[in-house]
């Protein structure tokens, strides 16, 4: 691992990648794996050097097929899809509203992810391969604060756009920090969406049975270790987004004893003391503001935590400090790297991913 050089470009921040790509008049780019030579082929000379990197280093990449992103045309917003595998059907995952440091971190995520859609897709019998989209809202115009509605609706009708120019190979979906409207803009541009409003004859909003199929699981959970109900247990929920707010909900009818959860973002706190006034008041309840490296939600002396926002959170460094039995969220790749630590700490913790 010593000997592999990491590439300058990748300490770019987004904003740095794409006035990079700029410079170079690259507008979209592509990585893809081409079976005739057997190897990954890159649209520009500048992509490859990312590519061999995380080929090489194989902590995330395992012989993914294509790696797509653009410069949104107007937005100026960078937007990628990424595809794993394709053996099962067209790659399927919810295309995600972030913002990262590095474009290290950008490329990492949608690598990792997409991976994680092949797995979860196989694992569930369904016919899809496995795809995420990855959209840096810290690029561009459209995305960061101050931006308009109708700016918003720019980025992600260029992102179905963007989808619809890969024919097919990648079915985007809902996921953190998009919302329906998104969704619809999405869709007014291409067929390759899951999650459409139902006004427009879709399913909509994923969170609610995202949510409940997390009960289910923390349900299934405790009883296997011997208690039939969540009655009375505590939990801590790291995340109060979408599928968070739906699950303290459930958890709330499910007579729970007491719920943490904490954000990085204060909107969403204010929105979540709002629709949990009377719990909060009552102290069943509590929500706090965490900054974005603080983990330790995870850490409360609880029955159950569940990490409900960014994935890579269960690790070497985070489990051993975990006192609840069982770890149950909805967050993707909860999980990062495996050593023997975390091999001893699985004994005696239970995670359902």
């Amino acid at each position: 691992m010593s000997s592999i050089v990491k590439p300058s470009i990748l300490s770019l921040s987004p904003k740095g990648f794409a006035s990079f790509l700029r410079s170079h008049g690259i507008g979209t780019f592509h990585a893809i794996f081409d079976p005739k030579i057997g190897k990954i082929v890159t649209s520009h000379p500048v992509i490859q050097p990312i590519v061999d990197y995380f080929i090489e280093e194989k902590t995330d990449f395992d012989e993914h097929e294509g790696i797509f992103g653009q410069i949104g045309p107007v937005s100026g917003v960078l937007q990628g899809a990424f595809i794993h595998r394709t053996c099962r059907g067209q790659g399927a995952g919810g295309v995600r509203n972030w913002s990262y440091n590095t474009i290290e971190d950008w490329f990492r995520d949608g690598i990792r992810l997409s991976k994680g859609m092949t797995h979860k897709n196989a694992l569930a019998e369904l016919w899809w391969g496995g795809g995420k989209g990855v959209i840096d809202r810290s690029t561009g115009i459209g995305l960061n604060l101050g931006s308009t509605p109708l700016q918003r609706r720019v980025v992600f009708e260029e992102y179905g756009s963007f989808i619809s120019s890969l024919k097919g190979c990648y079915i985007t979906a809902e996921d953190v920090g998009v919302k329906d409207d998104d969704m619809a803009a999405i869709f007014l541009r291409t067929r390759f969406t899951t999650c459409i409003p139902p006004q427009y004859g879709g399913s909509g909003n994923p969170s609610s049975p995202t949510a409940s199929g997390v009960v289910r699981a923390l349900e299934a959970a405790f009883s296997h270790i011997g208690k039939n109900s969540l009655e009375g247990v505590t939990v801590a929920v790291q995340g109060v987004g979408h599928v968070a707010t739906a699950f303290i909900k459930y958890l709330l009818e499910k007579k729970v004893g007491r719920v943490i959860s904490c954000d990085v973002d204060s909107q969403k706190i204010k929105a979540a003391e709002k629709t949990f006034s009377k719990e909060v008041k009552d102290g069943i309840v509590t929500f706090r503001l965490a900054k974005g490296n603080d983990h330790s939600i995870l850490f409360e002396d609880v029955d159950a935590v569940s990490p409900c926002g960014i994935g890579g959170i269960l690790n070497d460094e985070t489990i051993p400090k975990i006192k609840a039995k069982i770890v149950c969220g909805a967050a993707n790749n909860q999980l990062q790297g495996i050593c023997p630590t975390i091999n001893i700490i699985l004994q005696a913790t239970m995670i359902c991913q």
